[in-house]
């Protein structure tokens, strides 16, 4: 299993005006070619008026479903060309769309593939990209009087408390990077003298800020 990837956090859009063409991207971070066609399908109702939307995708983390559309443009100048803008920028689970509308002016080939891959780049550039590392959760019981110092570990460690359970001690679930697990078990257990108890629910990957 991998320990992260590089992918977006929430939608960007971008546009660009190129010999009076307008080309517009949007781009997205997907899990599975199902959430990256429901994208595609989203921004080209969105847009049903355009000309083109043609889109290209990296649906997995591990780079196995990459996939492109040049939407009624000449072959080989939009979808491959984005996909490949995907590829050098290292990103995964990632569909960008380019919408244009056509204003009367040819771009040749090379115009095209410079307008669509350059549409794409510029988006990249803006969006919010994150490191998706895998995550371990963990719910520590403790009694009432550790739970200050217990929730001030936490945030010292860089964990986040995602909930809180009072009942005959507390039980909190805190989320970390997996690769910290031995540290953030050891370091609580001395911060609090052994009085604290850990149960592993359950592994995710989860976007770190880069």
């Amino acid at each position: 299993m991998i320990d992260g990837y590089l992918s977006l956090v929430g939608d960007c859009v971008t546009q660009k005006i190129i010999e009076k063409s307008k080309f517009i991207a949007t781009s997205r971070h997907v899990c599975g070619e199902e959430e990256a066609r429901a994208f595609i399908s989203e921004i080209s109702q969105k847009y049903s008026d355009a000309t083109h939307n043609c889109y290209a995708y990296i649906a997995d983390n591990l780079g196995n479903f990459p996939r492109f559309s040049d939407d009624g443009e000449p072959q080989g100048t939009a979808g491959m060309p984005m996909l490949e803008v995907l590829k050098s920028n290292g990103l995964y689970e990632t569909a960008v769309v380019v919408t244009r509308y056509f204003g009367g002016i040819k771009l040749g080939a090379g115009g095209l593939v410079r307008a669509y891959s350059g549409a794409v780049a510029e988006n990249i550039a803006a969006a919010q990209k994150a490191m998706y590392e895998m995550c371990s959760e963990v719910i520590c019981t403790v009694g009432y009087p550790a739970v200050d110092g217990a929730l001030k570990f936490c945030k010292e460690f860089g964990a986040n408390i995602l909930s809180t359970n009072y009942e005959n001690d507390v039980k909190l679930t805190a989320a970390f990077k997996k690769r910290k697990l031995e540290e953030f078990e050891r370091g609580l257990l001395n911060f609090l003298n052994g009085r604290v108890t850990f149960e592993k629910t359950r592994e995710y990957f989860h976007p770190f800020s880069v």
